[in-house]
């Protein structure tokens, strides 16, 4: 058969991507080898958000005052994480997509050529095909470790029961979600995290603000610590670190970072191959003549809004409207509690390129209203990072509650440009967190 475009991998960056090319009257083709929705609908993004939701209101309501500690129900959870996910059945989106007019072939695709994709014995010439086909969970080379339980966010998201303790490995974003998860549902955990800091992206202050808040949850943290060997050992995986030390769990959660899923995808038919990241995209999103690749598997960021977004921008080249991709002010957050968001540049990206950077840091706690009323033992920070040169943010990161709603002013700011000018003229709502702005903005030496 032959469409205009065809879309290979239907997690959400391919959904946005098929969405808006059927609005626009093209006739589109949709190839996906698991469940339309992808691995963030299933397994990962909304899964984990609402796993993680219960015990956080638990410990807003501890922390409230004059409220009594709800009770956690597991049996609870699981049922409406299972309603979420829609019990792992597609046939919903599939009929979806079908009434919008689309074709779904449900099975692997891979290139067979320019402008054609194989999906089983099926054969679609394109005009355009969008390459958008995720990325899978990287196991950590540690001796031994094919002969333990290992699971990947897949196994710790579908879980049927809470295990009695589990070995995390790993202390980024999942790590510190699945292991505050499952330590708040009563496992016993351990994080293990080869370097020093958790969350070794952003900037040192958080590592140590969430390392004290992972303490206080109950988790038993490894930083600076390398696993180098795992075991068996009667119902217990046991986990040996250099320098001897052994821990044991009844499972073991790889939570080291994805790989772009680039196999089998035919590039060598296309005369295509995979950088070391992933499919190699231009400002377009486009990776060759009539074909583009967005979201995990070009390795440019590795998170759902990112897909959407550079789905966003292929479709508009795709349909004649040249737009050009920029990531200076992508979001990023980890929802632990308190919570982590992040955009732009931290003080050590911006120094490394010569950047002439002022930093401040806010305690809200203790200068703003809004964390007093919101729980009895009030927490938060705020952080910015200021070009001295253009006056301008180019960075900023909160750990704090409801951080991933408002930190979006910096995106803006970040994103725009907006003058610090302009931002110390801008009016927060009293009483809110946003109003830390106004106090580290102050703070700056500009």
């Amino acid at each position: 058969m032959r469409v205009d475009a065809v879309v290979v991998g239907m997690g959400p960056g391919g959904e946005v991507a098929a969405t808006r090319l059927l609005q626009a009257g093209k006739s589109v083709a949709v190839v996906e080898r698991e469940l339309i929705g992808g691995e963030c609908a299933y397994w990962a993004c909304i899964p984990s958000k609402v796993l993680l939701r219960p015990p956080e209101a638990q410990s807003e309501a501890a922390r409230a005052a004059g409220v009594s500690e709800p009770a956690l129900s597991w049996d609870e959870t699981a049922a409406y994480r299972d309603d979420m996910i829609r019990h792992l059945d597609d046939s919903g989106p599939v009929s979806g997509y079908e009434k919008q007019g689309a074709t779904v072939f449900k099975g692997a695709g891979r290139l067979a050529g320019r402008g054609v994709v194989e999906a089983g014995d099926d054969r679609i010439e394109a005009d355009d095909i969008i390459l958008a086909t995720g990325s899978d969970p990287v196991i950590p080379p540690i001796e031994g470790i094919e002969k333990i339980d290992v699971w990947t966010n897949r196994e710790a998201t579908g879980l049927k029961t809470i295990p009695r303790s589990a070995v995390v490995v790993g202390g980024g974003p999942v790590g510190l979600e699945l292991g505050q998860f499952l330590g708040r549902f009563g496992a016993k955990v351990t994080l293990v995290q080869s370097s020093e800091r958790l969350l070794n992206r952003e900037t040192a202050e958080v590592s140590e603000l969430l390392a004290g808040y992972a303490t206080e949850a109950g988790i038993e943290l490894r930083a600076g610590a390398r696993a180098v060997r795992a075991r068996r050992d009667g119902n217990d995986c046991i986990v040996e670190l250099e320098g001897g030390e052994e821990l044991h769990g009844e499972v073991v959660i790889a939570a080291t970072g994805r790989r772009a899923r680039v196999a089998d995808l035919g590039l060598e038919s296309i005369g295509v191959a995979p950088g070391e990241r992933g499919i190699e995209v231009d400002e377009h999103c486009r990776a060759g003549a009539g074909l583009w690749a967005i979201g995990d598997v070009t390795g440019v960021s590795q998170f759902t809004h990112v897909a959407k977004y550079q789905a966003r921008v292929a479709c508009d080249n795709i349909l004649g409207k040249t737009r050009v991709a920029d990531y200076r002010a992508i979001p990023r957050v980890v929802f632990c509690d308190p919570e982590v968001a992040a955009v732009g540049l931290t003080a050590e990206q911006a120094r490394a390129e010569d950047i002439q950077v002022a930093t401040a840091t806010v305690d809200l706690a203790a200068s703003i209203a809004r964390p007093v009323t919101f729980e009895k033992a009030p927490r938060g920070h705020l952080g910015l990072v200021a070009d001295r040169n253009s006056k301008t943010l180019i960075g900023a990161w909160a750990v704090a509650p409801l951080a991933s709603e408002w930190i979006h002013e910096a995106v803006l700011a970040v994103r725009a440009r907006v003058p610090i000018d302009v931002l110390l003229d801008t009016v927060a709502q009293f009483p809110s967190y946003a109003e830390g702005y106004l106090l580290a903005l102050e703070q700056l030496d500009l």
